[in-house]
């Protein structure tokens, strides 16, 4: 499964007066108990969890808070909670059963992201970035 990056414009030129980014952004279904949602996060091979807005959540009737809550930092610049839940993803026509978190503290202007545990653990990923493309290969 291929996927092109998106483009993102900037207010003012970054690093070798870039205004546009290019970010692996990747459109998935997330589904809890016959409930779906569609959702954009991005491909983070930074990312120990997938951490998706509480909101995500509440709009699938997942009890958020009562997941396991954890800890974790980076994403938000700080110390942050999440709660982990058992749900499905389907991506390019390929769904699977992972645990992802949800948290209240990802910015709301932010993307969800997908890590290692959750994501990179179901599919070999390989990114080409002067090609503008993200590849996705199920694990067997």
């Amino acid at each position: 499964m291929k996927f092109s990056y998106k483009k993102f414009i900037l207010e003012k030129p970054i690093f070798q007066n870039r205004k546009v980014i290019l970010r692996p952004i990747l459109p998935i279904q997330i589904e809890y108990h016959n409930k779906q949602v569609k959702y954009e996060v991005m491909v983070d091979s930074g990312a120990d969890f997938s951490i998706f807005h509480a909101e995500i959540g509440e709009i699938l009737g997942i009890p958020v808070k009562d997941g396991r809550k954890w800890e974790f930092g980076g994403i938000t610049g700080g110390k942050s909670f999440a709660y982990l839940h058992k749900v499905k993803i389907s991506v390019g026509g390929w769904t699977y059963k992972t645990i992802v978190s949800f948290s209240w503290d990802l910015p709301s202007y932010g993307l969800g992201v997908v890590g290692q545990i959750g994501f990179f653990d179901q599919f070999i990923v390989k990114f080409d970035l002067q090609k503008e493309i993200f590849e996705l290969k199920p694990k067997t």
